[in-house]
């Protein structure tokens, strides 16, 4: 029995810029089920254990590409998945390319000032003070979107409604498409 395969929505921002807010919103107006699948929960899962440096870092990429490996896994077995990331780092994107490739991704910039994601972040409570802010010149550096939202200017319903029409309305190629074939053969 051949199973279709889901579509996946990629949400891209720095840290405090919306995407989990955003995701919440995009599951609620979007007609068909999808899962909210975000690279931190995969962080929550594992213990808390005091590492090295090096190790730590290591451990860190192993969960991530895990994420990426489980998010391509949920679309292949037909799920549609809002995935949220931060693509701060050049290999994150291309471990994402390789895993997602022939998936129907649309990509989606989350932008916000960097002030208000300061703000964010220190009310929050719960992020290193600065992640937001090292984050914020590199993250959507290499990437390419079908959509991209502003979500201090726009409420988070007001964005996932936009998305909603965008993924309703794409075609492939899309960006996702665009950035696979600029990788060229490996």
């Amino acid at each position: 029995m051949a199973v279709r395969r889901g579509r996946i929505v990629l949400l891209n921002g720095a840290s405090s810029s919306g995407k989990s807010c955003l995701a919440r919103e995009l599951l609620e107006v979007f007609d068909e089920p999808w899962f909210h699948m975000p690279v931190d929960a995969f962080h929550a899962m594992r213990a808390r254990k005091d590492l090295p440096r090096p190790e730590l870092e290591a451990l860190f990429m192993r969960t991530r590409q895990g994420f990426h490996r489980a998010v391509a896994g949920m679309a292949r077995a037909g799920n549609n998945v809002v995935a949220d990331h931060v693509l701060s780092e050049t290999w994150r994107l291309e471990d994402i390319l390789e895993q997602w490739g022939e998936l129907d991704v649309t990509m989606v910039g989350l932008h916000c000032p960097l002030d208000e994601l300061n703000r964010r972040e220190s009310a929050r409570g719960d992020r290193e003070p600065g992640t937001a802010k090292s984050q914020f010149r590199v993250v959507h550096a290499g990437v390419e979107y079908d959509c991209e939202v502003d979500t201090s200017a726009r409420s988070a319903r007001g964005c996932a409604i936009e998305i909603k029409q965008i993924v309703a309305a794409q075609r492939r190629p899309g960006a996702f498409d665009r950035l696979v074939a600029g990788r060229g053969p490996r």
